[in-house]
């Protein structure tokens, strides 16, 4: 108990440390990361996502994160180095004790989750999300909430992407106290949005509504107000 209580200590601190240097815009970029994970999903899938969402904030809302993607394993105390870390995939997912125990700990000390549902792992990640927070639930996060009305305005919540089963895309959540910690984008897959225009041959303005959410996500990783 002593050994997690003094990590999850290391892990404000250390979470705290890099978003304070975002906040006074020193000349260090802020690292994010990917989350590689065990069970068989292709984890790695949405390759250009990330350095083109950290050049769209960086250009359009002021921040300075690094473009290279970090990859960081759920089990590695590596996590407690990124105020935000990204999850996605098609296929099955499993967290082992030791995954669970360092995530949990990691979004406790003020770090934050988003997975994003590339079509296929849904009903697993939410299994493995109940393993996570066995006492919370996942619940769709109100309209209202920062995330959707930060740097640009969200006021219907996530944009839809791609088609995957027709559904209305849903931000979904894990709460600790009022600070949304983990957040699920459904049926939106905002990932795929965030990649290399030709990708996908989206049109731009879906490519630029995914861009600017992920931009909201960002700004309240990095603020959580």
């Amino acid at each position: 108990m002593r050994i997690r209580v003094l990590l999850a200590g290391i892990g404000i601190l250390m979470i705290a440390g890099i978003v304070m240097s975002q906040r006074n815009k020193t000349s260090n970029s802020i690292p994010i990361a990917r989350l590689k994970y065990n069970g068989g999903g292709d984890w790695y899938s949405s390759r250009t996502a990330l350095p083109n969402l950290a050049r769209f904030c960086n250009k359009n809302i002021g921040t300075s994160i690094k473009t290279e993607e970090s990859v960081v394993e759920a089990s590695s105390e590596d996590i407690f180095l990124y105020p935000y870390v990204f999850m996605t995939g098609h296929g099955n997912v499993i967290f082992n004790p030791k995954d669970i125990q360092n995530i949990r700990t990691y979004l406790s000390a003020g770090g934050f989750l988003h997975i994003c549902d590339n079509y296929g792992m849904d009903k697993n990640i939410r299994r493995e999300i109940k393993r996570l927070f066995p006492d919370k639930t996942l619940r769709e996060v109100p309209f209202s909430h920062s995330v959707y009305q930060g740097a640009y305005t969200f006021d219907n919540g996530l944009p839809k992407i791609h088609k995957h089963e027709g559904k209305a895309p849903k931000g979904l959540g894990i709460f600790e106290e009022e600070r949304l910690v983990l957040f699920y984008d459904y049926e939106s897959d905002l990932g795929n949005g965030w990649e290399d225009a030709e990708t996908y041959n989206d049109p731009e303005n879906i490519r630029i509504e995914a861009l600017k959410m992920g931009a909201n996500i960002i700004k309240y990783a990095f603020n959580k107000d």
